[in-house]
């Protein structure tokens, strides 16, 4: 499975965007997919994973009620809408896919098989 996330750029303090994450493969619906943030500086964090069928969602604390993380299994493609931005969400955004099994070990960084290269979004203050 290959991984290309698109949708980044500049947006004000309070605006939104939405990152796209098109996998290429026939075997995309098999797997749970999680999107990761690293900012200048620090590690890498979790943002969002979603599971095969997109009926579950999990969500970092920091990003819970502003962003939503969906799929369309027909599109082989995983969203991330962000919404009201804030500075500190300045980052280059990373999709990644597990098999479906490990999507309630997204969160803690297990179960990556794939990555994407990453997409920038820089929310200016």
């Amino acid at each position: 499975v290959q991984l290309q996330a698109s949708g980044g750029g500049l947006v004000q303090a309070g605006g939104s965007l939405r990152l796209s994450c098109a996998a290429s493969g026939r075997t995309f619906s098999s797997y749970a997919m999680g999107w990761f943030r690293q900012a200048p500086g620090k590690e890498r964090e979790f943002v969002a994973a979603i599971s095969t069928s997109g009926g579950s969602t999990y969500y970092a604390d920091s990003v819970k009620g502003r962003f939503t993380i969906s799929r369309d299994n027909a599109k082989n493609t995983v969203y991330l809408q962000m919404n009201s931005l804030k500075p500190e969400d300045t980052a280059v955004y990373y999709c990644a896919a597990a098999p479906g099994t490990y999507y309630s070990g997204i969160s803690r960084g297990y179960g990556m098989d794939y990555w994407g290269k990453g997409t920038l979004v820089t929310v200016s203050s």
